[in-house]
């Protein structure tokens, strides 16, 4: 994608005054069809077309917003994280494949939040950190799982926090114990104001991590009509690639190709290739009834 030329055409952020007149300009690019949407990424990416890929973004650009001011509580300015959220969705659009049945927003959804968050990492500058996903998840969601376990939230952590918090993020402990002093180093209090003069304090720009409830009911019903197609479609499946793809993909506790190979009395090989093969029958077949049930526009 031709960013330069794409990102000309964005409404321009005023980093020193209104955001709220951004918002108010974003507001006025419509909201695309799930027909629409599909056909202008055909456009863009069977054909480059650049104002197809335009139109994309524009119509994306409440969601940036909304999850931008998600991350207000890093103190970090909140236009800075919008034009990096918007590189995000310029990325996400470059990408996205409409014949998988997703919306562009799920998809999006992803390429925005990391790219705020690298930007958020940057401007922390934390010292050897942020490295590796694990790194990252953990600065990300130390907070919220301290809340969830009652941790303290003012000093060092106990033993029993720093092992149960290394044992869900998958992390070394002495790294839990580095992030959390980090973090209360570069913390306000919550109840501090932001500024002399004003009476909102920290705590009312702390992590949203919640969608609205109309992105949530999207998210929700398109979850619900790929479940309803994968229960129709599935019965294509003979019972044998039927009982390996369930046990390989859609289990709880996967099972591995040794303990199936045994089961069936066949290689890990010949497993692998059930398994494979079952799974491509299955996504061809959900694309197909997503078309027949106008789930999808027909090509």
């Amino acid at each position: 994608m031709k960013m330069k030329t794409i990102t000309s055409n964005l409404p321009s952020i005023d980093l020193e005054g209104s955001l709220s007149s951004y918002l108010g300009q974003i507001k006025k690019f419509p909201m695309l069809s799930a027909k629409e949407e599909y056909m202008l990424a055909k456009s863009w990416k069977n054909g480059g077309d650049l104002k197809a890929a335009q139109k994309l973004i524009t119509s994306h650009l409440r969601l940036v917003a909304k999850i931008a001011m998600g991350y207000r509580g890093y103190g970090l300015p909140v236009g800075e994280m919008v034009s990096e959220g918007n590189i995000g969705l310029m990325h996400a659009v470059k990408k996205f494949e409409p014949e998988k049945g997703f919306r562009l927003a799920t998809y999006a959804m992803w390429w925005i939040k990391a790219s705020i968050q690298e930007y958020i990492l940057r401007s922390w500058s934390l010292v050897k950190m942020g490295t590796t996903s694990a790194q990252k998840k953990l600065f990300f969601n130390l907070k919220k799982i301290k809340n969830q376990i009652s941790a303290n939230n003012s000093g060092d952590l106990e033993m029993k926090h720093v092992d149960e918090i290394s044992k869900r993020l998958n992390v070394k402990k002495e790294e839990v114990i580095s992030m959390n002093r980090r973090l209360l180093g570069k913390e306000k209090s919550l109840n501090t104001p932001i500024k002399n003069e004003d009476s909102s304090e920290w705590q009312d720009w702390l992590v949203d991590d919640k969608i609205d409830q109309e992105l949530e009911y999207s998210h929700n019903q398109e979850l619900a009509e790929r479940k309803k197609l994968m229960e129709d479609s599935i019965n294509i499946l003979t019972s044998r690639e039927k009982e390996i793809l369930t046990a390989r993909r859609l289990s709880d506790e996967i099972a591995t190709l040794e303990d199936l190979s045994k089961k069936y009395k066949i290689s890990r090989e010949r497993v692998r290739q059930i398994e494979t093969k079952a799974f491509e029958k299955l996504q061809k077949a959900m694309l197909n009834a997503a078309k027949s049930n106008n789930l999808l526009p027909l090509n």
